[in-house]
This record gives C-alpha cells, structure tokens and sequence, in this order.
C-alpha cells in the first residue's frame, strides 16, 4: 500500500518533510485517520478511471496509486458509508483529471477545446443523465459522479451543490483568461478567486452526505459553523500553494499566494515563503479557537428531542472531519506524485497527465 505503509499515526516517519514545508503542529495534534473503505475504494477507483478513460490504462497502471487521489478523501470523509465515499473519491479523482486537462488547454493555446468542455460541464451539471454517453470523456465522469451525489440527500442540497460548482467552472474559466494573458491577480483577489477554484463550498457540502443528514440553513450559516468550514479550506488551498509554488513557477503560472504576493506586494521568493507559511500557522491557530465553537454549537442543538440528537451528531460529525482535512490534506502534498516536481523529466509536465484535447492533437 502506498501512503498509508507507514500506519495512520500521528508521527509518520516513512515520508521525510522538507524543514520549509514541515508543520510539528499538524504531525503532533492532527491525528491522521483513514477510512477503512479505502483499500476497495483506492482499487474501486482506479477502474473506474479506466473504465470512463479519464486516463489512459499505462498512466492508471504507473501513476493512479501514486497520485494517492483516494488516500486524500479517504481521510477526510471519515465514517461515510462506502457508497457515499466511492462517489466522491471518483468525483475527485475527475476534478484532478479536469484540473490538469485546463492546464494543459492552457498551456496548449486551446481556448475553443476550454470554451466547449465549459458550457458542456454547466450543462452536464444540470442534467447528468442526458449526459453519461457523452464523447468527451471528462463530461461524461462528471456526469456519472454527479448523478451519484445527487442520489443521496434531497434535490435542495443538490441544487446547492450544483450551484457551487457553477461558480467553480466560471472560476476556471476567469483563471484561463488570467494566465492566457498573462494576469497576476492581487492578493485580495486571488483570496477571493482560490475560494472558487479550490471548491471550498464544495468539499464543505459534501460534508452532509457524508454525516447522512442535510443540515438546516441555520446550522451552516451559523457563523460558527461557516468559519470552522472556512479556515480548514483556507489551509488546505494556502499550503497546496505552499508546496506546488516549485511546479507553479516552472510551469509559468499566474495564480498562487506566493506569486501575487511576490508581484503586487513587492515580496522576495524568499519573503513569499514565509508570508504564506505565516498564513498557514495562523488558519490552524484559527481553527483550533472555531473548533470548539462549532463544538459548541454542536451541543447547543441536542435539545433533548431525536431529531435535536441527530443534528448534534451529524454537526459534530462534520466539524470532525473538517479537523480531519489538516492531516489529510498536509501528509497528501508529501506522499502524492503530483508534487514530486523534481523527479519529473519536464518541471513544467507532469507524466501522468495526457496533453491532447478530447478529440483533437
């Protein structure tokens, strides 16, 4: 097994942590737990990586376990049933895969292959059953993943999600036409941008299902619920740009903490690093004060009735597994093959990545 070889502790000591990168704090009060779904689940997704051709079976057979894309929600969804997990294991092993197909359009100069894959995935969004046929492989994985979320809670949260990931797409596309032109965001606005194109709403949604109950709209716009939710996002986006900056920068990126901060603010590489570091330390400082809130508030809702019960066991579900994205997220940037940018043969193309557009060279 890959990253898990070394046990689900807290002090792993299989993955050695470069000193710039490294967090005592996360490694000593995060401890890393793993779904015991995940070894059918890492299996169950890889064939269906292959089976929707989001990737190609030599690159499924040398880079999907290494990729650890499973190992990463695994993690995070603690005690979401198996059928739950699976489906949003493979929704984000396709939001990997269309990730990287984005940047290869960009990268490529392809921005009709960008405009046509954009409004198909709206579409794909609303529809999902119109759509599981379609040629292009990633509507069609987005699609299947979609509809199997949408089979869990009620079409309210699924009218959520949709609309969140709306913004998401319209997200991609702003940053296409950033680094097409070569656009460095400022940094409040590349904040604002990272919240869309990180999904934080998203992953934060997918909470409920997995919890297996939809929370009212005064629970998740509780202010105490809404920032716990938030700071563990704001980690996870602002240490992936922590430890992708490397692969960001060989890749001519525009859109990175450290890159705006390096540009707008007049910051040395060096300066940069810490910046972000800094803002890292402090969203787990953060958190750990929002956790006991939402703990609170947890607390709060078990009013003596079953349903107050099951809402108190559901939020507090929630907020555990919104701790559980600090371990996860920290020890995915140093197991996953896509931040090992230094073994690549090209700094600026990951090997596990296909560079053609659907149907096109």
């Amino acid at each position: 097994m890959h990253a898990f070889s070394h046990s689900t502790t807290s002090t792993p000591t299989a993955v050695a942590v470069p000193p710039s990168l490294s967090l005592p704090v996360i490694e000593a009060a995060f401890p890393r737990q793993l779904h015991p779904y995940w070894p059918r689940l890492q299996e169950k997704t890889r064939t269906w990586l292959l089976e929707k051709r989001l990737m190609s079976a030599d690159k499924v057979a040398e880079y999907a376990d290494g990729l650890c894309y499973t190992d990463l929600m695994a993690g995070y969804y603690i005690g979401a049933p198996d059928e739950v997990l699976q489906a949003i294991a493979d929704y984000s092993a396709w939001f990997f895969v269309w990730d990287d197909r984005h940047d290869r359009d960009i990268v490529h100069h392809r921005p009709d292959a960008w405009r046509r894959l954009r409004f198909r995935l709206h579409a794909a969004l609303g529809s999902p059953e119109d759509h599981l046929h379609h040629e292009d492989p990633l509507v069609a994985g987005l699609a299947d993943s979609v509809g199997r979320l949408y089979s869990f809670l009620s079409p309210t949260w699924n009218a959520r999600f949709a609309r969140h990931f709306h913004t998401v797409i319209e997200a991609y596309d702003r940053e296409f036409h950033n680094r097409t032109n070569g656009v460095v965001p400022t940094v409040e606005e590349y904040l604002a941008l990272r919240r869309l194109t990180f999904a934080h709403w998203i992953w934060t949604d997918l909470l409920e299902p997995s919890a297996g109950q939809e929370l009212p709209d005064t629970v998740r716009k509780h202010p105490a619920y809404r920032r716990a939710a938030l700071l563990s996002q704001e980690f996870a986006a602002w240490y992936n740009d922590l430890c992708s900056l490397p692969k960001e920068l060989a890749g001519d990126e525009v859109h990175n903490l450290g890159i705006s901060l390096i540009k707008h603010e007049g910051l040395t590489l060096e300066e940069a690093v810490t910046e972000v570091r800094r803002r890292v330390e402090e969203c787990i400082s953060e958190f750990l004060v929002a956790e006991r809130e939402a703990l609170a508030l947890a607390d709060e809702l078990a009013d003596g009735t079953l349903k107050g019960k099951e809402l108190s066991a559901a939020v507090r579900a929630c907020v555990c597994n919104m701790r559980n994205w600090f371990s996860t997220v920290y020890w995915f940037h140093h197991e996953s093959g896509r931040y090992m940018v230094d073994s690549w043969d090209d700094r600026s193309t990951p090997p596990y990545v296909n560079n053609e557009a659907a149907g096109e060279k």
